[in-house]
């Protein structure tokens, strides 16, 4: 008698099964752009959320998160269908470069349940805290600039949260809904999170929407008065006080216990050697949540704040304004200029000068801190002594604001959030000149293009046109003026050079 043993697979080959079952379509959004997978992704302990699907954005080519609330009692999720609907309109509102990017949310009626689907930007670096431990198992300590870089974007997103109106009060601030890019990005993730546990009670959300922040291995970042009804934006400073001392020390021991003692805390405070790294630290999780310092104080702590360069400043406004410039306009420029001329120059009075030449400037190094100035890495803080200006996105609105937005498709109205950097266009006249094809290529902050073309009239204005590309969704609003401007100029330039060609 004999026995036939089947085959094994290779491991590549197991690997290479694995990752075509995980990447098979599970289901679609409404619109056709969102596509769920079946691989899980961590979200953080985030309440109310069900399951968090790795999915992809057929629009950008990404990878995206493809988040679900469901709800197994229909009335519960009608009594707070316009607070949900409220909450969501409002997060998608908030944009800054160091928050993880809400994308779009949809609600999908079933006769027994409701769920809602949410989908977030994915960060396929992971967390701050793996990073943490694996730069701890590999015996290195931190880089001080690069604990002053993470701090500052931190911060910077804190205190965009905290001065919005109505403020954002994160609640949820740990190593692990902070990540971190290969570039040195910082994102903080989660920020619905306290919003959730507000707007989602624990009988309407099923199981796992139990609030989940008793995690004993994270209840040393929560401060003294959480969850008490005077917590405010204090609690976020703490929790990032925590946080900006674990980077610091890459991890605050626990001795084996599951929770991370005050004694602890504090004897890893004690073991920074930079007296200002100790007394930033110190100051964040101070006892008494009034003598906290803000957002807007710490960053411009001495540990943090430096004044910022005139490279910093011209690499800001270059980005704010690339639109009007050419493509590769540094490149071209930087190839033009003599490297033995003079850049710089400092002068002494009692002794020699300093003179600094274009060959001291590396045009790579110029590109790589252009690109993480446009990234976000090195944001500029304002100057004022009071709380920062008003964020333009206010995270409240009015009833009939809501109304306004209702649409009877299962998504909201699409709208276009990404800027435009750079404008190029082509005109191009018929003979008989009655009308004129317009092909327009459109650079986005994101590295993606979009190519439009169209015939326009004689009678067309670069203000209707503009408007129309903001109504499809082609443009964001904010970029309206801008791109008025350059058709006006493209369209008169055009015009003039087709009379002078009839003359």
């Amino acid at each position: 008698m004999t026995m036939s043993v089947p085959e094994k697979n290779s491991g590549s080959e197991e690997k290479e099964e694995e990752s075509e079952d995980e990447s098979e379509i599970l289901e679609e959004s409404p619109c056709g752009r969102w596509q769920k997978r079946k691989e899980q992704v961590s979200q953080g302990n985030v309440p109310g959320i069900e399951s968090a699907s790795l999915a992809m954005d057929t629009e950008e080519g990404v990878e995206v998160v493809w988040n679900e609330v469901l709800f197994t009692d229909k009335k519960v999720f009608k009594s707070l269908e316009d607070k949900i609907k409220e909450m969501f309109e409002n997060l998608m509102q908030v944009d800054h470069p160091n928050i993880v990017k809400f994308h779009k949310y949809w609600v999908d009626m079933k006769e027994n349940r409701a769920r809602v689907v949410f989908i977030t930007e994915y960060m396929s670096s992971g967390s701050l805290k793996q990073f943490l431990k694996k730069t701890k198992k590999n015996h290195k300590t931190m880089n001080v600039k690069a604990w002053k870089r993470w701090c500052t974007q931190i911060l910077s997103a804190l205190n965009y949260l905290h001065s919005c109106d109505p403020p954002i009060i994160h609640g949820n601030l740990t190593c692990e809904t902070i990540f971190i890019q290969h570039n040195g990005l910082i994102k903080i993730g989660s920020v619905w999170h306290r919003l959730f546990a507000n707007v989602f009670p624990e009988a309407g959300v099923h199981g796992k929407a139990r609030h989940q922040r008793t995690e004993k291995r994270n209840l040393h970042y929560l401060s003294p008065e959480y969850g008490s009804c005077q917590d405010d934006y204090a609690i976020d400073i703490f929790s990032f006080g925590i946080c900006a001392l674990e980077m610091a020390v890459l991890e605050i021991q626990a001795n084996g216990d599951a929770i991370v003692s005050k004694e602890a805390i504090t004897s890893a405070g004690q073991s920074l050697e930079d007296p200002l790294m100790r007394e930033f630290t110190q100051s964040c999780v101070r006892h008494d949540a009034r003598l906290r310092p803000t957002a807007h104080d710490l960053l411009f702590h001495r540990v943090l704040f430096e004044v910022h360069s005139l490279k910093l400043l011209a690499a800001h406004c270059l980005i704010n304004n690339q639109y009007l410039l050419p493509e590769n306009c540094v490149e071209e420029k930087t190839k033009s200029f003599d490297p033995n001329a003079i850049m710089a120059e400092i002068s002494h009075g009692d002794r020699p000068g300093v003179q600094i030449k274009y060959s001291n400037v590396s045009p790579l190094e110029l590109d790589k801190f252009l690109e993480d100035v446009k990234n976000g890495i090195y944001p500029l803080m304002n100057f004022a002594s009071a709380r920062p200006h008003p964020v333009a996105r206010a995270l409240s609105v009015t009833q009939e604001q809501v109304e306004t937005v209702k649409t009877p498709t299962p998504e909201p109205q699409e709208t276009e959030t990404r800027k435009v950097i750079q404008m190029h266009c082509n005109l191009e006249s018929n003979e008989e000149g009655t009308k004129t094809h317009l092909s327009l290529l459109l650079k986005m902050d994101d590295k993606l293009h979009r190519q439009l073309s169209c015939d326009i009239l004689p009678t067309d204005s670069s203000k209707d046109l503009v408007s129309e590309l903001v109504h499809y969704a082609f443009i964001s609003e904010e970029d309206s003026e801008k791109m008025v401007v350059f058709l006006e100029e493209a369209l008169s330039r055009h015009r003039r050079e087709l009379s002078a060609a009839t003359q």
